[in-house]
């Protein structure tokens, strides 16, 4: 890996993915619209697509606590890459897959990143996920993130999805589909943080097909200086079913949030609940530390730190 990977790019893998379990498991390094470097096992097969750039993930049932890494780093400013993965895991697999992209740019031209990630599960499946988008440079072209995610739960199944926004976005849409069969379940947790003049949108949207399915869906953001951001949620309940949507916001200076909900229940045993709240942080967090020795903005990014944690 070290001989195909300059410094540079080895910062951005270790901002977005883990090197050490990298090395252990399956994993597909994409660089600047090109896949560098991929290592297979006996249990996870990484096929590249002949019709669309992208590659094919096919995870053998049974298989147990594999780790798969499928990072995207971007180093050339103007860059415009589009990707199309999909994972196919098998019945009763369990697997880790770690999925993100790092930007450096240091000139003027936009670089941009679009990922579009599809998950089938097979009945008994497990899947952790997670996901980080990260941005750096010193020059002016924007640093975009565009992730679209949409999960397919047989029976049974289930998939936990952790993402995460580091720091250095300038602009990004995210959004999140499932479709969730009999006795199945879909966690999402999302960390967000936006300064300056940065945008974030987030959209989940989550039908629940099969009885006994559960959705519980968690946002917590920080949005400062002029930075702006619009979460959305929607989760149609069309079978007995349960699902917990949550957004938490912290805003500072000029920022602006905005949290959109929306439940619907099609069936009479559909229980749905949302919760939204936004606002700054509490003076009195800020006296108890500030009484232990912190200054106020030092106060102000513990709170942060722990809330986003």
């Amino acid at each position: 890996m070290e001989e195909k990977i300059k410094k540079i790019d080895q910062d951005l893998l270790k901002e977005v993915s883990d090197l050490e379990n990298m090395k252990k498991g399956a994993y597909n390094i994409r660089k600047n619209g090109e896949g560098i470097e991929r290592k297979v096992t006996d249990n996870v097969n990484i096929i590249t697509k002949t019709d669309k750039p992208g590659i094919d993930i096919h995870v053998k049932e049974n298989t147990k606590l594999e780790w798969i890494h499928i990072p995207v780093i971007l180093t050339e400013s103007g860059r415009n890459d589009l990707v199309y993965n999909d994972f196919y895991i098998g019945k009763n697999a369990n697997v880790i897959i770690v999925a993100g992209c790092g930007i450096h740019n240091d000139h003027h031209k936009d670089s941009r990143h679009d990922g579009i990630h599809r998950f089938f599960l097979e009945e008994g499946a497990k899947v952790k996920y997670i996901e980080k988008h990260y941005g750096e440079g010193k020059g002016d072209g924007k640093r975009i993130l565009n992730p679209v995610t949409e999960v397919f739960l047989k029976q049974g199944s289930s998939m936990e999805m952790e993402s995460s926004q580091i720091k250095g976005v300038d602009s990004t849409i995210r959004e999140t589909k499932g479709e969730l069969g009999k006795n199945t379940n879909f966690t999402v947790s999302e960390k967000i943080m936006t300064h300056g003049k940065q945008f974030a949108k987030t959209i989940f949207e989550v039908q629940l097909n099969g009885e006994n399915s559960h959705a519980h869906v968690t946002s917590r953001s920080v949005a400062t200086e002029e930075s702006k951001q619009f979460f959305e949620s929607r989760i149609y309940g069309n079978h007995k079913s349960f699902a917990h949507s949550e957004c938490d916001a912290i805003i500072k200076d000029q920022a602006k949030v905005t949290a959109t909900p929306e439940i619907t229940a099609n069936h009479v045993e559909a229980n749905l609940i949302h919760e939204a709240a936004i606002g700054k942080i509490a003076g009195e967090q800020l006296i108890k530390l500030m009484t232990l020795g912190l200054s106020e903005k030092e106060a102000e990014e513990e709170i942060i730190h722990g809330f986003l944690k």
